[in-house]
């Protein structure tokens, strides 16, 4: 492999694995309880990781170079959940405003349930509930995961 293709074959990787840790470390160490389309976002990290892990392993080059491009594209289609995401927090269009909760019901009685129900946060997806110079996860997670698919590609191309 070329350096552009192993440098690629690293951001493939370490991309969605550092989104997915980010993603998870807001979750349980922030508190920020994800949306329904944040965690749209995340299956294609999830997606784009075993195809990333294979590229380092299968010897024959060509194979290697394409599940590098399936993760970059699954890296990809995540930033554009992520664009949409953002554009329903920015109020840019009308989007899925589906509330989720978060909330084990396992073995709980019928009044401890609906106490519980009564108690767990409501997640809005219209409602952005951490940002950064007015830029929210969903918009970081696109610009990052679309910023890093472009690159893979490029880098793939220019090796070409």
């Amino acid at each position: 492999m070329t350096r552009n293709e192993r440098l690629a074959r690293w951001i493939a990787l370490l991309l969605p694995a550092a989104l997915l840790a980010g993603a998870w470390g807001s979750q349980l160490v922030g508190h920020l309880y994800p949306c329904e389309m944040c965690h749209w976002q995340r299956w294609p990290h999830y997606a784009a990781l075993p195809f990333a892990l294979l590229a380092f392993v299968v010897p024959q080059r060509s194979i290697a170079k394409a599940f590098v491009i399936v993760a970059a594209l699954l890296i990809a289609v995540s930033g554009a959940i992520g664009v949409a995401h953002a554009g329903v927090e920015y109020h840019w269009w009308n989007g899925f405003t589906a509330c989720t909760q978060t909330v084990d019901l396992r073995g709980l009685g019928p009044d401890a349930r609906l106490a519980a129900l009564m108690r767990a946060p409501v997640i809005r997806c219209d409602v952005a509930q951490w940002s950064l110079g007015g830029i929210s996860l969903a918009g970081f997670n696109a610009i990052l995961s679309l910023g890093g698919a472009g690159l893979i590609l490029w880098l793939m191309r220019k090796a070409r």
